[in-house]
């Protein structure tokens, strides 16, 4: 939540609210500089529903995960969560999940009706990140600069929509097997995986989830995944990049600082995945976006 002061009676008042799902990976300390409202999602493992929040104990969480034999998946916010969360500011902007991966956008819209209809000033508007971990949290920090800097919503809205369209989100994963079992990766992909013995770098593709290319080891990985960001033609000065990590620093420490030595972003920064992040991302699992 960011706010502005009223020139008037110099009262400091709530001017725009940020709103993501959790499979945004903002740490606390990132949520709290950035003013972000997290609305949770729910895991379901087995026959056990665990909600997606702070409150989420992520060692146990990833250990109880490791040892089910039920289904892993999740399950979209409500609208009136979303409802509840868009409340007490004039202006909200919600970023959410690829609407091709989940119900959370539609179920963002359907919350952005629902308080617009109780308040006729209120204003919202939900961008569907077409992307998800470090690409929400890449949205979230671009969409916070933006506000900081004074610009007019409608100006906000198309550069974040252009934003959105160009920006490029990457993935390698050590374990595929929650991916596979919730249809989100096709079982041909995963048998190539496991004859072959090879990593796949996998990438955003329009929303969906698509094949880039393979690698063997953390070494390829890291040239491999620096080696997409001068293929990608962007030009990297004076912007952000994200890179989200399961339980991996070390490798992702090690992109970063191979990032560092060949491109010029402002910033780079390193988050910890959080619950369905970690589901999909699995152990050992690198997300980067930029």
């Amino acid at each position: 939540m960011l706010n502005e002061r009223n020139k008037n009676d110099g009262v400091e008042r709530l001017s725009h609210k940020i709103v993501v799902d959790s499979c945004c990976d903002v740490t606390p300390e990132l949520s709290e500089s950035l003013g972000i409202v997290t609305v949770p999602l729910t895991i379901t493992l087995g026959d056990k529903n665990v909600v997606d929040d702070e409150q989420l104990d992520l060692p146990s969480f990833m250990e109880e995960m490791k040892n089910c034999t039920g289904k892993v998946g999740s399950a979209s916010p409500s609208p009136m969560l979303y409802k509840e969360a868009f409340q007490g500011a004039p202006s909200s902007f919600a970023v959410t999940i690829s609407s091709h991966l989940s119900s959370s956008y539609a179920s963002a819209v359907l919350g952005k009706s629902m308080i617009e209809e109780e308040d006729a000033n209120a204003e919202v508007h939900v961008f569907d990140s077409k992307s998800a971990c470090a690409g929400e949290v890449l949205i979230a920090v671009k969409l916070a600069k933006m506000i900081k800097e004074g610009h007019q919503r409608s100006k906000i809205i198309s550069t974040i929509d252009s934003f959105i369209h160009d920006m490029k989100t990457y993935f390698v994963l050590d374990n595929f097997d929650n991916l596979l079992k919730n249809g989100r990766l096709n079982k041909i992909t995963g048998k190539l995986i496991s004859v072959l013995n090879i990593k796949l770098i996998m990438k955003a593709d329009d929303g969906n989830i698509g094949l880039h290319s393979h690698v063997r080891g953390q070494k390829q990985i890291v040239e491999k995944l620096a080696d997409t960001i001068g293929k990608s033609g962007k030009d990297t000065r004076g912007e952000s990049m994200v890179i989200a990590h399961c339980n991996n620093p070390g490798l992702a420490e090690k992109l970063r600082d191979k990032i560092k030595s060949q491109f010029h972003f402002d910033e780079i920064l390193i988050v910890p995945t959080r619950g369905i992040s970690s589901v999909y991302a699995n152990e050992k699992g690198i997300v980067m976006a930029f």
